[in-house]
This record gives structure tokens, C-alpha cells and sequence, in this order.
């Protein structure tokens, strides 16, 4: 028997920095900094020149491991081998990165799986630097998901403040746990236990939050097709649950039999039934559904089983659960409207998506990037300079402090009314719903808690005066007990007064 290799001192401490970078998020600070340190150079460099620097002294130092070609991970002691492999999956991974985000802009006009040379690149590559057949599929599934979720995130929740950075972080940890070690060692075919609720009022673009996360699941590599086992455009499978009558939403959501009700004419596959094992479900208005679809729901999560109504066979499911409201979850717990025990099924990870009043405070420069992102959406043709116009038309019509009560969402239709019109005035009926009438009849009814009524304060105050520091000195609260208020609890300040 050979005898193992030792990696020389040196070597070990770059390769456990190479590590340490290779398991960070790529949307926090941290990665940046972690590069850094792999190489050794200053904070001011910029991450694209220390990313190629650092791969370059990478494949040097690879090199010189095996002058005689490519290192065999199979000859090294276990701890070095562990240091090696996570090097050469650095290496590899970011050698493929462009053709794999080919793939992916190919595959998302296709809901059948696309051929993936890039894939099968990948996959020689890793099987000619010793890994066994069934560790380097893993790992294009891997660097697959890795690209997608990068994309899907990055390119889906624009915006450079505070809330959106931590948002996108939190996504990304979402899909690969905080510690990217442990899942892919172990969690990578176990995440349809972690469910995810995700908050924030209307339109402020938790569907695509949703997406991002459904779309960037693990799809498995099969070498002998040269294709992964799925489109990724087939694996999210989103339902507005507030669309359907209650009579209806459990066939929605569970499917029916030929003759189960009256106009049950032919058989009929829910949402969870079309769900794959790779994909995710997203139960969008999950605040709206009567006890007895929750109580059904809360089966399905705890036992991964469900009937077709009119139906006995029991079918599993084996996918993800997301699901999304933007109502004040902890009032209907209390009144009993939404059941405690399936929410604590929901709530593996709780991901609350902040309203564009909040970014805009943060960001103000946030306004162009979406409105940029928007045109671009629509795939106008000189969206540049379109987005000039747009923008002169919202300083003429709503101004920058405007609060933009339906978020996101009212912000696109917005630049349509724009380019239709010309111009746009806001939503002065939304806007007033957090007005001082509508905090008046609240609190003549007596129906809000200490904590909504401070909530509602508070967004009413920031509405006016664009600043968490002039709300805190006249509530006399810190000024992050403040942002705290805005942005944990954005319904809170929007409790329904008008329909209750």
C-alpha cells in the first residue's frame, strides 16, 4: 500500500482559508472578507481581482501537488484529503461558473431537462481528480444549485440597503443552512423538513422570494443521460390560496376524484400531487384559510401524506413547503383563527420581507435600480433611458418622500401608468389607510394591542417624515426600537381598520 500524502504546513493553513471562503454566503460581507484573507491582501480589493488572484495561486499550488498531472485525492490522509478536495471543488466550480449560468438561461425557456455538457464537463473533471462516481454527481447537483440560487436571488430581489442585503442573505442560508458544510454533508436530500414563512404586507415581493427559494432546490445529476433529473421551472409550484372558495381550496390543494362533488367531472391533481420530490409548494395567503384546511395542511407536514377528496388511496409528498402572509399572524393566533400548532409547523425559518417605505429610507438610490429592473422585466427596448423619464414623472407626480403603501408592487404598475400616461399621482386611498382616520377608528374600538397601536404610531409618524430619528424623538423610543417596529411588523401598522 502507498504510503498517504502530508500537505506541508504552508499548504494546510491556505487550504483551510481556501475552505472558509469556499462555505461562506456569498451575499454577506464575510465571503469578500474571507477571500481576502485566503490571499492575504488588503481590504480595499476590489472581490473580482482577489477572486482571480486567489484561484491563480490556487491552481499553482494544486499543481504543484502533482507536478506529474492533476492531484489524486485518493493519495492524500484523511484530513489533508478533506482540505484537497474542498480546493479542487473551489477550483472547479468556479471554472464551470459561466457555462453553468448558460445552462440555466437555457433551461428556464424549457420545462423539460435540457442536455448539460457543462454538467458532464464538470463531471469529468471531478472523477479525474479521484472522486468517486457518486461524490462527483452529488457535486454537480451541487454547483448547479449553487449557480441557481446565486441567480434566482441575486437577480430576482434587487436593491443595495441594509434590509434587502440581509434578506438576500437570509434566502441563501434558507436554501443551504447556515453552515453550507453540514448541508452538503448531510442535509442536502433532507431539506423538505424545513419549512418557511415568509411576512411582509402586500406587495413588497414575497412571491419572489418564494421563487427564488423554489427554484433553487437540489436536482439531481444523472451521468449516464448528461442531463439533471428536472427542469427547475417545473420544480415551484405556487398557489394563491385567497383566489379560491373554501369549498374549493382542498381540491386546489390535495386534488379530487371523478365524481367527488357535484361538478367533479373528471379527476383532478392538486398542487401537491404535481409537486416533484426536488420541488417546493408555495401556499401564498396562508393567513386566509378557515381551520380545517389548516388542519389538513398540518397533516401533510407532519406526515407527508394526503387523499384526494373523494379519494382513499394515501399519496406522499415529498417536496418543500413555503408559505407567505401578510397578515399579522400573532393577532390571529391569539383570537384563534390560525391554529398554534400549524404554525409551528410552518415556522422552521421565518423570513420577514421589508416594505419599499423601509428600503427606500435605507437606500434612496433604490428607487433607480428598480425602476431600472422593472423595464427590464418588460424587455422595453431603451430601458435606459426610459427609466430617466419614468423617474423625472415620479419627482413630478409623487415626489421621493412618497410612502408607497402598496410597495413593490404599486411601484410597477406605477411605471406603467407612466409610460401609458405620462405621469402617475400615487395611491391616495391606500395611503391614507395608515392615516390618522383610520388610527382614530381603531382605537375607538379598542381593538389594538399595546404592540400594534405603538406599531401604527410609529408607521404613521415615518409616513410623514421619512426618518427613524424624527419618529423616535417624538415617541420618545430609541431609534432602533423604531426601525424595529417598521420592519418585524409591517402589517401591524395596516390592521384591517377599514374591514373590521
Amino acid at each position: 500500500m502507498s504510503t498517504r500524502l502530508h500537505l506541508a504546513s504552508e499548504d494546510r493553513a491556505f487550504f483551510d482559508r481556501v475552505r472558509a471562503s469556499a462555505f461562506t454566503n456569498p451575499f454577506g460581507d464575510e465571503r469578500a472578507l474571507a477571500d481576502r484573507r485566503a490571499l492575504g491582501v488588503a481590504d480595499e480589493a476590489g472581490f473580482d481581482d482577489v477572486l482571480a488572484r486567489l484561484l491563480a495561486e490556487l491552481e499553482k499550488r494544486l499543481a504543484a501537488l502533482a507536478p506529474e498531472g492533476r492531484a489524486d485525492l485518493s493519495r492524500f490522509a484523511d484530513d489533508d484529503r478533506d482540505r484537497v478536495a474542498t480546493a479542487v471543488l473551489f477550483r472547479v466550480f468556479h471554472a464551470h461558473t459561466a457555462a453553468l449560468d448558460d445552462l440555466i438561461r437555457e433551461q428556464e425557456a424549457a420545462d423539460a431537462p435540457c442536455a448539460a455538457p457543462a454538467a458532464a464537463s464538470v463531471f469529468s473533471d471531478l472523477l479525474a481528480f479521484g472522486l468517486p462516481r457518486t461524490e462527483a454527481a452529488q457535486n454537480v447537483a451541487i454547483f448547479y444549485q449553487l449557480r441557481r440560487a446565486f441567480h434566482f436571488i441575486r437577480d430576482g430581489l434587487v436593491g443595495a440597503g441594509p434590509s434587502m442585503k440581509q434578506l438576500r442573505k437570509r434566502l441563501w442560508d434558507n436554501i443551504f443552512t447556515h453552515d453550507a458544510r453540514e448541508y452538503v454533508r448531510s442535509l442536502w436530500n433532507r431539506m423538505e423538513d424545513f419549512s418557511t414563512l415568509l411576512l411582509g404586507a402586500t406587495g413588497t415581493g414575497k412571491g419572489a422570494a418564494a421563487a427564488a427559494l423554489g427554484r433553487s432546490g437540489f436536482i439531481p445529476f444523472d451521468p449516464a443521460t448528461g442531463r439533471f433529473a428536472e427542469s427547475f421551472t417545473r420544480a415551484f409550484v405556487p398557489i394563491n390560496l385567497s383566489q379560491f372558495p373554501e369549498s374549493l381550496i382542498e381540491s386546489e390543494l390535495f386534488g379530487h376524484r371523478k365524481g367527488a362533488f357535484t361538478g367533479a367531472v373528471e379527476r383532478h391533481e392538486g398542487v401537491f400531487a404535481r409537486c416533484s420530490p426536488h420541488g417546493a409548494i408555495f401556499l401564498d395567503e396562508i393567513g386566509d384559510v378557515a381551520e380545517p384546511v389548516q388542519i389538513k395542511l398540518l397533516q401533510v407536514l407532519q406526515q407527508r401524506t394526503f387523499s384526494p377528496v373523494g379519494g382513499h388511496e394515501v399519496l406522499r409528498f415529498e417536496g418543500r413547503v413555503i408559505a407567505a402572509t401578510n397578515k399579522p399572524l400573532d393577532r390571529l393566533r391569539r383570537d384563534g383563527a390560525f391554529r398554534d400548532d400549524f404554525y409551528y409547523r410552518l415556522c422552521s425559518d421565518v423570513i420577514e420581507v421589508p416594505s419599499l417605505g423601509l428600503r427606500l429610507q435605507e437606500a434612496p438610490s433604490e428607487l433607480e435600480a428598480l425602476v431600472a429592473h422593472i423595464l427590464r422585466r418588460m424587455r422595453v427596448a431603451d430601458h435606459a433611458a426610459l427609466a430617466g423619464r419614468v423617474l423625472d414623472a415620479l419627482d413630478r407626480g409623487v415626489g421621493r418622500d412618497y410612502a408607497w403603501p402598496g410597495n413593490v408592487r404599486e411601484l410597477e404598475q406605477a411605471v406603467r401608468r407612466i409610460l401609458l400616461t405620462g405621469a402617475y399621482a400615487g395611491d391616495a386611498p391606500a395611503a391614507g389607510g395608515d392615516g390618522p382616520d383610520g388610527l382614530a377608528d381603531a382605537l375607538a374600538r379598542g381593538d389594538l394591542t399595546a404592540r400594534e397601536l405603538t406599531a401604527a404610531y410609529c408607521r404613521l409618524l415615518f409616513t410623514r417624515h421619512r426618518s427613524y430619528e424624527e419618529v423616535a424623538r417624538r415617541t420618545g423610543l430609541d431609534w432602533r426600537t423604531v426601525k424595529k417596529h417598521l420592519a418585524s411588523d409591517p402589517d401591524a401598522a395596516s390592521v384591517s381598520w377599514a374591514n373590521t
